[in-house]
């Protein structure tokens, strides 16, 4: 007999099947037996969830890609193009980017001729005229018993003869020189100075305190007999009494650029604080001959001042003895111990201007004579050939 035919097989089949079936009724498989889930729940439905907007935009469904914009395609393909094309563009452009400049500049050299051309001429331009230039024709230097001297033609600056020009020595009361330039730069010549000292050391005109003078008297009396009494009253007077006026020297010196130069009275009495190089000292000679006033009482040799409400008078009479001799015109004279005998000239000839200083000098007249020969005998000029007018 078959065993599918025995009902004791049968009974244990149908025993199997509902063992089965409570095994997939317990842990139903919704792949393999649906419709075993639909039986044991038949009451389940499905429940729509919805979700956020911002939850869907981080899972977008598969939509269609968005066609690239037509710039980007454009763009594209000029790129090709210039790939394609880049050495002949370059050929191309480089002579159009020199073209343009060239036309720039022509543009702008016309607008420029046609604003020179509108203005007015400059009729007699002494800008334009050539200066002759000095140089010295000579075999043997000029002995002078100065331990420092200097030739120095004004015009041009060029130094003809020197000595030692970079030593330094005291000055003496060529110091005036600048004392005199300061006082110009304050004082109006009518403005009423008081003497403020009875006695100063060294030359003077024995001034007594509380005398009063005119500006310009006090200058004449400080730099034709050299009073030192006239110079201390000018640096008394000065805002900030001396000790400023002293300082504002100091100051005047650097913005003339006078940088082997130093000041420490208005008189030059102090040889050890005071000195000064025969460079600086023509520099600073150079400057004041340009100074009008300054001129007119370096070149006075006698001069008759008096002070104010008062019959008391005093004449004076410049220390320069060359003065009005063989061009000289000035400036200044100084003798000290320390510096020995020290001079300044302004000489003219042939209308060109010279300065002359002589410094620690055993005979500071015969020395500049010597140079005053020195400049007839051995210097020239060359003279260029002037433009056409």
């Amino acid at each position: 007999m078959k065993k599918s035919q025995s009902p004791i097989w049968q009974k244990k089949r149908k025993r199997k099947f509902k063992n089965t079936k409570s095994i997939h009724v317990s842990a139903p498989s919704r792949q393999t037996h649906p419709d075993v889930e639909k039986e044991i729940f038949p009451s389940q439905k499905k429940v729509a969830i919805s979700k956020p907007p911002w939850f869907k935009n981080l899972f977008p469904k598969n939509e269609k890609k968005e066609k690239a914009p037509k710039s980007s395609h454009l763009r594209s393909s000029i790129g090709k193009w210039l790939q394609k094309y880049d050495s002949d563009l370059q050929l191309i452009l480089f002579p159009l980017i020199l073209l343009v400049i060239l036309i720039i500049l022509h543009i702008v050299n016309s607008q420029l001729f046609l604003t020179l051309s509108k203005q007015n001429p400059i009729s007699d331009d002494n800008l334009t005229i050539l200066q002759p230039y000095p140089y010295v024709d000579a075999v043997s230097q000029p002995t002078i018993s100065a331990q420092s001297a200097i030739i120095l033609d004004r015009g041009s600056q060029v130094i003809l003869f020197s000595k030692n020009p970079q030593l330094r020595f005291s000055m003496a009361s060529t110091t005036k020189i600048m004392t005199a330039l300061v006082a110009f730069d304050y004082y109006k010549s009518n403005d009423i100075l008081t003497v403020k000292r009875s006695y100063v050391e060294g030359s003077g005109l024995n001034f007594y305190a509380g005398e009063q003078f005119r500006f310009i008297d006090l200058m004449y009396a400080m730099l034709l007999p050299s009073a030192n009494d006239a110079a201390q009253a000018i640096a008394d007077n000065y805002p900030g009494g001396a000790d400023a006026f002293v300082a504002k020297m100091n100051q005047k010196a650097q913005s003339l650029h006078l940088t082997s130069t130093h000041y420490s009275d208005p008189i030059g009495l102090d040889d050890d604080h005071d000195y000064s190089t025969v460079i600086d000292m023509a520099r600073l000679a150079s400057y004041a001959v340009t100074l009008p006033n300054f001129v007119d009482i370096t070149s006075t040799k006698y001069k008759t001042i008096s002070s104010i409400g008062s019959t008391r008078q005093y004449p004076l009479v410049s220390t320069n003895e060359l003065l009005g001799i063989d061009g000289v015109t000035g400036i200044k004279t100084g003798t000290t111990e320390g510096a020995g005998e020290v001079l300044v000239s302004s000489v003219v000839k042939k209308n060109h201007t010279y300065i002359i200083v002589v410094m620690d000098s055993q005979d500071r007249f015969a020395d500049t004579s010597k140079l005053l020969n020195f400049i007839d005998t051995s210097v020239k000029y060359i003279v260029p050939p002037q433009p056409p007018n």
